[in-house]
């Protein structure tokens, strides 16, 4: 994983898991309301990306009997963006959407991610800092 989407994944989890950080440490509000009006547009664009990197993982299945750490990192940094960029960017995504259908499937999708954001956001962190750490090492 690039260095660059180990950082952005790391802010992201820090915008998802905001609620978490800040019951532990009042003073890292100040911090996290400096990224929360770019929320939506990093959300959107981490689904979008986790969309299409989960669906190049699939295609790159042969890598996993070479590179296994490397597969399983590159599906479950995908499996995350998708996941919390969805909740981070739901609301600039329906912008885009004009088909009720599509806009149901969202909601719908939202209220089971919904409760699990601060996980999410948790993982994000931690795959966030892994994949700096293996950028470097690797």
């Amino acid at each position: 994983m690039a260095l660059g989407f180990g950082v952005w994944l790391t802010l992201l989890g820090i915008l998802g898991a905001s609620n978490l950080i800040i019951a532990k440490k009042p003073d890292a509000k100040e911090l996290i309301a400096k990224l929360a009006p770019y929320q939506g547009w990093m959300g959107a664009g981490a689904a979008l990306t986790g969309v299409y990197w989960l669906v190049m993982a699939v295609l790159s299945i042969g890598m996993l009997a070479s590179h296994p750490i490397a597969w399983i990192t590159h599906v479950a940094v995908s499996v995350i963006l998708a996941s919390l960029g969805l909740l981070l960017g739901v609301g600039v995504l329906k912008t885009f959407v004009k088909q009720p259908q599509a806009v149901a499937k969202m909601d719908m999708m939202i209220t089971k991610l919904a409760p699990k954001q601060g996980v999410l956001g948790l993982i994000a962190i931690g795959l966030g800092i892994w994949s700096v750490i293996a950028g470097v090492l690797f």
